[in-house]
């Protein structure tokens, strides 16, 4: 087997295993459900942790941090809207949804009146 074939495998494995573990924290909350919700908790809280230790030291879990630290320096460079320009921008899309919905109102007591009226001769009592 070459170097890449066997942390190719090895990582797998990690994966696998931390599968297992977090698969273990939630059948603990199911296995100790004569005990204390605390307890029950930490059993997930603590596959849950175990779980992602044993992902994070994978080259894929390698890879997501390195991700996640990119993501985050991408988000510090957003120029995040002002309170003043987020109320604008909800007002204007609300004051859309209102103009629509009216227009789909008459668009449809039109065509009702057209077809059910005019054309067909039903005549509402």
């Amino acid at each position: 087997m070459t170097d890449t074939t066997e942390n190719s495998v090895t990582d797998k494995i990690k994966l696998v295993a931390a599968v297992a573990l977090v698969v273990a924290g939630i059948a603990g909350y199911y296995l100790l459900a004569a005990n204390s919700i605390v307890l029950r908790v930490l059993a997930v809280l603590a596959g849950m942790v175990a779980g992602l230790a044993a992902a994070w030291t994978s080259a894929q879990g390698q890879e997501f941090l390195a991700f996640a630290r990119e993501a985050l320096v991408e988000v510090r460079k957003v120029v995040w809207p002002t309170r003043k320009e987020t109320m604008q921008t909800t007002a204007a899309v609300f004051a859309f949804v209102v103009v629509m919905a009216v227009f789909l109102w008459v668009s449809d007591k039109t065509l009702e009146w057209v077809l059910y009226d005019l054309i067909l001769g039903w005549k509402k009592t």
